[in-house]
């Protein structure tokens, strides 16, 4: 599973609007329930259980990166959204650096291998600083999924 899989071009904002991690959480959540990959009454129950994560320690991991993630009884499969800010956003992130792009992904609950996985397979991928070059200066949705689809192996 890459993230090119988990992601479509409707589940990636190029420019988020807000600057606060709280708020930019639950604007991809929103993106995701727009997009039909969370049901309406669960959005509440999701991004409860997103937040409940990130009070325990940010998932702000440095180098601009923050990878919010829960595991939910709402869901029956991993989904994700992708966010860029431009402007940043406060994420009291490991290094003190703003966050210019936030992954979001849900998994499962009781699919701890599956979290583990796919937590690792996204801060591998995040930690080559092409790759944030190129996620930083695409300029659609369509061409931000291209640099998951071709910087992943198949």
């Amino acid at each position: 599973m890459t993230l090119g899989n988990l992601l479509s071009a409707e589940t990636i904002l190029p420019e988020m609007q807000t600057t606060d991690r709280y708020a930019a959480i639950a604007e991809l959540v929103d993106l995701l329930v727009a997009h039909g990959q969370i049901a309406g009454p669960d959005r509440d129950a999701v991004l409860a259980a997103l937040r409940a994560r990130e009070e325990t320690m940010s998932t702000g991991i440095g180098f601009g990166i923050a990878i919010p993630h829960a595991s939910s009884d709402r869901v029956t499969k991993v989904i994700a959204a992708f966010g860029r800010s431009t402007k940043g956003i406060e994420f009291e992130s490991l290094d003190n650096a703003l966050v210019k792009f936030v992954v979001l992904f849900v998994v499962p609950k009781d699919q701890f291998q599956t979290h583990l996985r796919t937590l690792a397979a996204i801060a591998k991928f995040l930690n080559d600083r092409n790759v944030r070059e190129r996620l930083g200066t695409a300029p659609t949705a369509a061409e931000i999924l291209a640099v998951f689809e071709k910087s992943q192996p198949a």
